[in-house]
């Protein structure tokens, strides 16, 4: 990934949107067919799921070829796009984080797509799509269409949960005690009761539960006030007071693979982490999994994560209308029950989980529901140019830190607070 420190990163990101030219190459081409990059992120069972619906979408009409292109995790790709935007060659298409769509669109290189055919007749579930994901989301021109959506679940080891009694965590208070329980030692071998990235989209999702929001209507960094030190505090008593919880080694998704894999080998009797591992965590445990909704504090929230396809406006007219061909496509019924059934990511549009419904998917596959369930508890993200600032600038270089260190976290909070201001200055 660039090297650049996030804020000189984040600048440099900045500085080349304003000066993308405009596009400066012809479309390409594959005999009759018009060829359409797809840049995307996903790695290992979600990776070759998105290939073979690729596959399926170029044999099943003559028109497009989209030929999709890995570009590491979702922070390294972004770097790339930055820089294909700056030479005038960014892909027809691509997806990206949802903190950062705000950004994007204000920055102008995303197209508009609110008068593409069917775009804003698409079947979608509202807590998944633009309209729903952000606060006034659909008051936005149309730019970002969800396929890859997810939300933060609790994971645990059922074997364990019934050996010691218990079952999930529905509150921090339950979670606590759990954790407490289910940690065991012998000697330097240690099997932590619970396990989470030290990540931005854990600690917002606890933010929310404990009552906060980490940026106000008007995109102001809050940080949730009060709230946002009781979800740090929080970590603290578990990593340090009760040594019940273990932070994962690594940053970014490197600790959200170190987690998984703690799970996997039973290092870790619960993690926390995306609804997206569901079918690698299920099909890889040598035990069987409880899937459960995470512990609320005052009340339950979640936030939506993962990512929405977007469609560069600086690709030639040709590719951009060829991408939303592959879209549109992408939204039917019939490829949103394969791409969720087989990875754990949430069905994106309506018309499918009706038939996940009456089909009795759920009945046999209660685990894909607790996502589901959970969006009724989603707050969205503000439409906030800036906040994709706040999460890789001023409040996600600090989590690890002031969880490591014990560092005050009120201190650590106004600190972010500070720089999230400076960075809007």
């Amino acid at each position: 990934m660039n090297t650049l420190p996030r804020r000189r990163w984040l600048q440099a990101l900045g500085a080349s949107l304003l000066t993308a030219p405009p596009a400066c190459r012809a479309p390409r081409r594959d005999g009759s067919r018009t060829v359409v990059d797809l840049w995307f992120s996903y790695g290992g069972t979600n990776r070759e799921v998105l290939l073979q619906l690729v596959s399926r979408f170029n044999r099943a009409q003559p028109r497009v070829t989209v030929r999709a292109v890995f570009q590491g995790d979702y922070f390294e790709a972004l770097a790339k796009l930055r820089t294909a935007l700056a030479a005038g060659v960014a892909p027809a298409l691509s997806h990206v984080v949802g903190e950062v769509v705000p950004y994007l669109a204000g920055a102008g290189v995303l197209e508009a797509l609110d008068g593409y055919e069917g775009a804003r007749s698409l079947p979608l579930v509202r807590a998944l799509a633009q309209s729903g994901s952000y606060l006034g989301g659909d008051r936005h021109p149309l730019v970002a269409i969800p396929f890859n959506r997810s939300t933060p679940v609790l994971y645990a080891n059922a074997r364990m949960l019934a050996d010691a009694g218990l079952r999930a965590p529905d509150t921090w208070d339950a979670l606590r005690e759990a954790a407490t329980r289910l940690t065991r030692r012998d000697g330097a071998d240690v099997r932590w009761g619970y396990e989470v990235p030290i990540s931005w989209w854990f600690w917002v999702a606890m933010v929310g539960q404990a009552g906060g929001s980490v940026l106000d209507t008007e995109g102001r960094a809050t940080l949730g006030g009060e709230a946002g030190v009781k979800a740090l505090r929080f970590w603290q008593e578990l990593v340090h007071e009760r040594r019940v919880m273990r932070p994962p080694p690594g940053r970014d998704y490197n600790a959200w693979q170190a987690a998984n894999q703690d799970f996997l080998a039973g290092r870790a009797a619960m993690v926390m982490t995306s609804s997206a591992f569901l079918r690698y965590l299920e099909r890889n445990a040598s035990f069987p999994v409880t899937v459960a909704p995470v512990p609320s504090d005052v009340r339950a929230a979640v936030p939506t994560g993962g990512t929405f396809f977007v469609v560069l406006k600086q690709a030639p007219t040709a590719e951009r209308e060829a991408a939303w061909r592959f879209l549109r496509w992408m939204c039917e019924a019939d490829q949103t029950l394969y791409w969720a059934t087989r990875t754990g990511y949430l069905p994106v549009a309506t018309d499918a989980v009706a038939r996940l419904e009456s089909e009795g998917y759920y009945r046999s596959h209660p685990h894909d529901r607790v996502a589901l369930d959970q969006l009724r508890d989603v707050q969205p993200w503000p439409w906030s140019p800036g906040l994709f600032r706040v999460q890789r600038d001023a409040v996600e270089p600090r989590l690890e830190e002031a969880v490591l260190t014990q560092r005050d976290a009120r201190a650590v909070l106004d600190e972010a607070r500070a720089a999230a201001r400076e960075d809007a200055s």
